[in-house]
């Protein structure tokens, strides 16, 4: 049996782009002209899969399962963040809309970590030895509860964590260099 392989779990927006923020809350960009990366994040995601790290992003993107959002933009910006980011293998996204709205993929919503758990099973990857990148919350509860490690991004928004992170940065780069640091 083949050993299994580890993963950096990435969150899309405010970790790999650059999120819209209002009031003190992030939002992801509403059309592919606003879909923009943060500096560095290609050379740092390049650096992670050289390192062997298998990357895969985990993003909620509940705006489509509220009718505010078309899924076709979405996945366009998802097709666009492969070419800019060719190392990616995966990407996870859920369209729950959550706030108590139910919906068949709620278990794969962060801060649920069925995202990561589905990834793992189909990319053979070691969660234990794995990493979780993310600017919010669910993303640290998201990959708390998957098992894996954790680096919090924080932009200082206007909202609480639920759980420590095991690294807190202020930028991708910063989060990148962690990992690699540490494998």
């Amino acid at each position: 049996m083949a050993a299994l392989r580890t993963a950096v779990f990435l969150d899309r927006d405010g970790t790999l782009n650059r999120q819209v923020v209002r009031e003190g809350k992030p939002y992801p960009p509403q059309t592919l002209a606003e879909f923009q990366l943060f500096d560095g994040v290609p050379a740092a995601c390049a650096q992670l899969a050289a390192a062997g790290y298998v990357l895969v992003v985990a993003t909620n993107q509940p705006d489509v399962g509220r009718g505010t959002q078309s899924q076709a933009v979405v996945e366009e910006m998802h097709a666009h963040l492969q070419n800019l980011i060719p190392a990616i293998a995966r990407i996870e996204a859920c369209y729950a809309p959550g706030q108590g709205v139910a919906h068949p993929d709620d278990h794969r919503r962060k801060p649920e970590p069925g995202m990561l758990l589905d990834a793992a099973r189909a990319l053979e990857l070691d969660l234990a030895r794995s990493w979780m990148i993310g600017d919010r919350w669910r993303d640290i509860d998201c990959g708390r509860r998957a098992g894996v490690r954790t680096v919090f991004i924080d932009f200082g928004y206007a909202e609480e964590l639920q759980a420590a992170p095991d690294f807190t940065v202020s930028s991708f780069a910063e989060a990148a260099r962690i990992v690699l640091a540490q494998h």
